[in-house]
């Protein structure tokens, strides 16, 4: 990959977007991971408003320091950078106590998980009305559409999607080109919807780099059989979550009335 290149290409291209749809800049989300930091990164080099924002729940203090020290980065590289701080854990604690309880308290671990993502997609969206922002998403190729790894309509709620077309791989790749905070290229990559520092492969069952691997093969025109061991494993893994959140890449199902019946 021609890493300074693409850089380039995409900040054109954010840059580009954001004029023609005649908004004044960027919103983004900043967890203290590599795909909003380089995300991040490259709406800052756009020359055009950034507004970082830092949305705890109940986090883990490492994410949050990782999110501090990055943003914090970009405001000593790109004057056109500012910061909020949103705390949505009272928000979230409130929201909990408002709902109905459930017969089994496990039922509803994944739901309030992915409740944190649709709370801070709405936080992003307030900013975003208000000063004419685009909401930048943060998901990579392998996320969006390889597995399925990130919450409809909260992560997945966004304007633009800038490294939607890089492998985990590439966006690390433009993370050591661009000077990302060592800390973050070294940390484990985590959805940070749990409140603790599990990471996205003991979720998943599977590394990014095994994922790129199963993905490629998939494209490929690959089946289970062709593979053993560990590889098939991976690859099994990748299918089910591809079949099973298909729902996420595709567009929203339309009943379409036959003519005659209007």
């Amino acid at each position: 990959m021609q890493t300074e290149k693409v850089i380039d290409h995409i900040v054109n291209w954010l840059k580009t977007y954001a004029e023609n749809a005649k908004m004044n800049g960027f919103v983004i989300g900043i967890s203290g991971g590599i795909d909003s930091a380089v995300t991040s990164a490259l709406c800052a080099k756009t020359g055009l408003d950034l507004v970082c924002i830092e949305m705890p729940i109940h986090q883990a203090p490492s994410q949050v320091n990782r999110a501090y020290n990055h943003i914090a980065w970009l405001k000593e590289n790109f004057p056109n950078v500012t910061k909020i701080e949103v705390n949505l854990t009272s928000v979230f604690d409130s929201m909990i106590e408002a709902l109905p309880k459930v017969e089994k308290e496990e039922d509803r671990f994944m739901s309030l998980a992915n409740t944190r993502a649709r709370l801070r997609m709405t936080t992003l969206y307030y900013f975003a009305a208000l000063q004419k922002y685009l909401v930048a998403g943060t998901g990579n190729k392998v996320e969006d559409f390889g597995v399925g790894f990130y919450t409809k309509y909260g992560d997945g709620g966004v304007d633009l999607s800038p490294i939607a077309d890089l492998m985990k791989s590439e966006v690390y790749k433009i993370a050591l080109q661009m000077g990302i905070n060592n800390e973050i290229i070294e940390a484990a990559p985590t959805d940070g919807l749990w409140g603790d520092d599990r990471t996205d492969e003991d979720q998943i069952g599977a590394s990014y780099d095994e994922l790129e691997w199963a993905m490629k093969m998939k494209e490929a025109g690959k089946i289970s059989s062709d593979f053993s061991g560990r590889q098939q494993v991976v690859f099994d893994i990748y299918n089910k979550l591809n079949k099973a959140n298909k729902h996420k890449m595709i567009p929203i199902p339309i009943c379409e009335i036959p003519k005659e019946l209007k």
